[in-house]
Parts: structure tokens; sequence; C-alpha cells
């Protein structure tokens, strides 16, 4: 894989150290398209086929997990037509997704709340995940009805049924046990967490396992988010020194 030992626009990047797992929070589609007097669904079309073209490149690049936030619990305040058009989208990439797994072979995982999602959305959802159990390699988490606090509060709640059906006792909750309520549960905590789009906030996203990930924030908006700006975002991680409350 020499080809990917470039360092493109200054972006020194060593690939045999990359981190385990980045979240993207993928910011910006609207703004995009009203950029270039567009509607804003088709800001949503050109983030959709961003995030195909970058989830393919970190497969590629050997990075072992990649969590995007597609949807959050927030969002369904948007306008009807356009929650809409992003379902409309999420169903178009899984149909794809599903008939090139084989060849791709990347395993796909969904953290969020995917009740309130139409019947053939949720079945669509759950076809991926029973057929990425087969595959061994980059694991692509798609937060969808997602909140950082939602689940917590449902971590909890669990939990606390746990407690009073007698299985648990509250002094054996630790962040380890607790991690094991949650949507990511088996997936380590993000070690980067990249937001496009010149926000400079959190917004609700992977709350509890962002407690030590580095952050790194850029003005381009996510449709424009290329290889080489993730470039950037990797040399820019592997230039910091990581000491988890340490010295």
């Amino acid at each position: 894989m020499a080809f990917l030992k470039r360092r493109p626009q200054g972006a020194e990047v060593d690939f045999d150290h990359l981190p385990r797992h980045v979240a993207i929070i993928m910011d910006g589609n609207g703004r995009w398209a009203k950029k270039r007097g567009l509607p804003r669904t088709a800001g949503h079309a050109a983030g959709a086929e961003n995030f195909r073209t970058i989830a393919t490149y970190c497969k590629d690049i050997g990075l072992e997990y990649l969590t995007v936030y597609a949807f959050s619990t927030e969002n369904w305040k948007r306008p009807a037509e356009e929650v809409s058009a992003i379902m409309g989208l999420l169903k178009k990439y899984l149909l794809e997704a599903i008939g090139r797994m084989e060849r791709d072979r990347v395993k796909m995982h969904f953290f969020g709340d995917l009740t309130p999602l139409t019947p053939e959305l949720r079945e669509l959802c759950r076809r991926t995940e029973e057929i990425s159990t087969h595959y061994e390699g980059c694991q692509v988490n798609i937060c969808l009805n997602y909140g950082g606090r939602d689940e917590i509060l449902r971590a909890a709640r669990a939990f606390a049924r746990d407690c009073a059906r007698g299985e648990k006792l509250p002094e054996e909750l630790t962040e380890a046990a607790f991690d094991g309520y949650l949507f990511s549960a088996g997936v380590p905590d993000p070690d980067l967490v990249i937001r496009p789009s010149g926000e400079i906030r959190i917004s609700n996203f992977l709350l509890w396992q962002s407690a030590y990930a580095e952050f790194y924030f850029t003005d381009v908006l996510w449709p424009d988010f290329t290889k080489e700006e993730l470039h950037k975002a990797l040399a820019a991680y592997q230039g910091r020194s990581r000491r988890f409350g340490g010295v």
C-alpha cells in the first residue's frame, strides 16, 4: 500500500500508527447546497455520496472503526420534506450497500433508537448488521436517531431495571459495566472526533465515549471534506500527546 504513504498538501500521516477509531459529525450539507443555490436535499445527497467515499477510504487505509453522525434525535424537528429526503437517501444507500457488501466487506452497525423508522428501513438496517457478522475489518457505525444524552438515559434505565430484578447491585456499576449498556457496547472509545463546517461544538454526539477523545475542527463543509482533508485531521491527531489526565 505504498501509494498511501504520500503526503498531500503537506499533511504527513504515519499510516502504520493510525487511531483505532475515528468519529465524524457530518455537518454542513445544507449550507453547501445554499452556497450553490440548490435545495437542502441536494446537499444531503452530496453528503451521502461523500460518506461513501470517506468510509471506503477509511477501510482501505486500515482504520478499525469509523462512526458517523447521520441523523440525531433532534433532527426530527426539521421540515418534513427534508426528513423524508434524508430517509430516502438512507434507504438508497442501504440497498446499494447490501448489494456490494460481499465485495467491499465493510461491517456496518447502527447506534440509536431505530423504532421510529419505517418497517422497511428497520429491516434494511437489520439485514446489513446480520450480513456484517460474517466479515472482519473496518466497522462503520452509523448514528441514526441518536443522541448522546438519550443514550446515557437509556443505559441508566436499563441498569436500574436489572437492579430492580435483583440481577445487579448499584455498587456493581463501574465505567466498564456502564459501557456495556450503551449502543456502542464492545466498540472502543473514539480516539479522534472530527467536525467539519466551522461549528465548534459536540452537538450531543458520543458524550460518554468522547471523554478523552482528541477533537479536530475545520471550516470545510462535509460534502467538500476530501481524503486530503482527512489526512490533515489524522496528521493533527498524530502530532498531539494524549495523556488521559496524566503528566
